[in-house]
């Protein structure tokens, strides 16, 4: 991707305290860029292009989008590829949990999206607004009088409101977008799947938080063959893992000799959601010890000056 659209530095300090009270807020340096599929790579490169070209499509009547929905299962990195776009774009991601908006009490959940957004309104140039866990707040409207029914409901139309009438750039995210109301759908101007890493991904995911052991090309191959089906954030608790093993076996006395019981330990501690198709390394992992045998243990560390990449 090309470097970051110049932009002026964002003033938040305008109705901060009244979106710290619902967000948190991820700076721009702090972001960290996802490594993701040829599908929404391509989405959120075509995206940041439409909103550096408002000018050329303002003059055939066109606006760049300004919203888009993110979904796919647990743990592929939504909010992180949240946080990269708003850093490729100068600005502050605010990020709000669905469950800081709502509340057991009438009315309230729709007042605090309403007070949300007249905050976010005014540093509306100044941030990206990210709602996350989106499902919770957006869900199908129910034709039930009870009051509970009724007031989600209420909260979905102030949200529909809200988000149609937002004039910022705004993501949201979900795990569940079965669940999602089909007029709030219809809101969001994109809609990006952000599926399980394939094979590729899997190896690059791997490599970056192996660093700064060093894995043999085949060694990461044969890591990515085995954990086929898990998500980007098992692959990097699985690694940091393998890290921690590496390190702390000295002052824990135990021994890493052996690669597969190494593995062994990992997979017992860093397990999958039950609800989630399990890879082959956590379904039949005794199968997989003559692979894990094949990788040269124990990893090599870079030089120090490898560590933060080329000078």
């Amino acid at each position: 991707m090309s470097e970051p659209a110049r932009t002026r530095k964002p003033d938040i300090s305008a109705g901060l305290d009244q979106v710290e009270k619902f967000a948190t807020i991820l700076l721009p340096r702090d972001a960290e860029e996802p490594i993701l599929a040829p599908g929404p790579r391509y989405a959120i490169y075509e995206w940041l292009t439409e909103i550096r070209a408002r000018p050329d499509l303002e003059s055939v009547g066109l606006k760049p989008r300004s919203t888009a929905l993110l979904y796919g299962p647990p743990g592929t990195g939504k909010t992180t590829l949240a946080h990269h776009l708003a850093a490729r774009l100068g600005l502050p991601l605010v990020t709000v949990q669905a469950d800081r908006m709502t509340s057991k009490y009438m009315n309230e959940s729709a007042n605090n999206i309403g007070q949300l957004f007249d905050a976010i309104d005014k540093i509306k140039n100044g941030c990206v607004l990210f709602l996350d866990e989106f499902d919770s707040l957006g869900s199908k409207r129910s034709s039930s009088e009870h009051g509970t029914d009724k007031d989600r409901n209420l909260t979905l139309t102030t949200l529909l409101t809200r988000v149609e009438g937002f004039e910022g750039i705004l993501l949201a995210a979900t795990n569940r977008k079965e669940d999602l109301d089909t007029a709030m759908w219809r809101r969001f101007g994109m809609q990006i799947s952000v599926d399980l890493p394939g094979s590729e991904e899997r190896y690059a995911i791997l490599k970056r938080y192996s660093l700064p052991f060093e894995f043999p090309d085949d060694a990461l191959d044969t890591l990515a063959d085995l954990t086929a089906g898990a998500s980007p954030a098992l692959l990097r608790q699985m690694m940091e893992g393998l890290k921690r093993s590496i390190v702390l076996a000295p002052r824990l006395k135990k021994p890493i000799d052996d690669v597969v019981e190494v593995f062994r330990g990992l997979v017992a501690t860093t397990v999958p959601h039950p609800d989630v198709p399990q890879p082959h390394l956590w379904k039949k992992f005794d199968a997989c010890a003559a692979d894990l045998r094949t990788i040269p243990w124990p990893p090599e560390r870079a030089p120090a000056e490898k560590k933060g990449g080329a000078k």
